[in-house]
């Protein structure tokens, strides 16, 4: 094979090491996002519960200071209905005292029945807190993780890198800029092999002269279809060479 395009054979594999690096060292900031960004909806269901279980608290404590106003009340409501002149004054203090009565009957209900909520409340405040602590835990994890993979990538990247510059420096100005031109038009894909005939990466078949001529590996040729380095690669016939191989024994 030539010297120029064994030179480019090997720097196509590391150019497209080095697309594969800079693609996994540009995803891992996303991957981080990512993982903070399932956190933050932990945090905010923890936020949640928690301000479910106050709320219920709140609504307790107005409740408790509502029954003690209308103890209150109540209990003046009797000291005046004491001093009532006639049976209307004092019918119209009983009646007073039965609705507030009704009314402490009612907030006391409703505060049963914050109470009955606030336990489950409570097991999700709990809940939320241990799988927090669980999703902070696996979260630094990854980010620590994801940063050595960085740090990792980053080296080979910049190892790659030079060897890549060492590589092209060995080749013929000409030929490298023609190889530049062609794997940018191809991502990465500059040169194709000939197999049986045909470009692998176009899959056009070639012109049988222009097959015969690339057969004799004396010059560098690209395809007259898609413009690629091509590199010819026979067709191996397994069974021809086994039974030769036989012959030969």
């Amino acid at each position: 094979m030539l010297p120029d395009l064994h030179l480019a054979l090997r720097l196509q594999g590391l150019d497209r090491k080095i697309a594969s690096l800079e693609g996994e060292i540009a995803a891992l900031p996303k991957h981080v996002a990512e993982i903070e960004k399932q956190l933050e909806s932990h945090t905010r269901q923890l936020e949640r519960d928690r301000a479910a279980l106050t709320a219920n608290a709140r609504d307790r404590k107005k409740l408790e200071s509502d029954i003690q106003v209308q103890e209150q009340k109540i209990s003046k409501l009797r000291d005046q209905m004491l001093q009532s002149k006639n049976n209307e004054q004092y019918r119209a203090f009983q009646n007073e005292i039965a609705y507030a009565e009704g009314e402490i009957r009612k907030a006391e209900d409703r505060i049963l029945d914050l109470m009955e909520q606030s336990e489950p409340l409570e097991k999700n405040v709990k809940a939320s807190e241990v799988d927090l602590k669980k999703q902070q835990q696996q979260v630094e994890g990854e980010k620590k993780t994801a940063r050595e993979r960085t740090a990792a990538s980053q080296k080979e990247l910049a190892e790659k890198v030079a060897e890549r510059q060492s590589v092209s420096s060995q080749m013929d100005p000409k030929f490298y800029a023609d190889y530049e031109r062609i794997r940018k038009k191809t991502k990465n894909t500059p040169i194709a092999e000939a197999v049986d005939g045909r470009c692998d990466a176009c899959r056009i078949s070639l012109r049988p002269q222009f097959f015969q001529d690339l057969r004799k590996g004396d010059k560098i040729m690209f395809c007259e279809s898609c413009g690629r380095i091509l590199v010819y690669n026979p067709v191996i016939d397994v069974s021809s060479d086994l039974a030769a191989s036989q012959q030969t024994a």
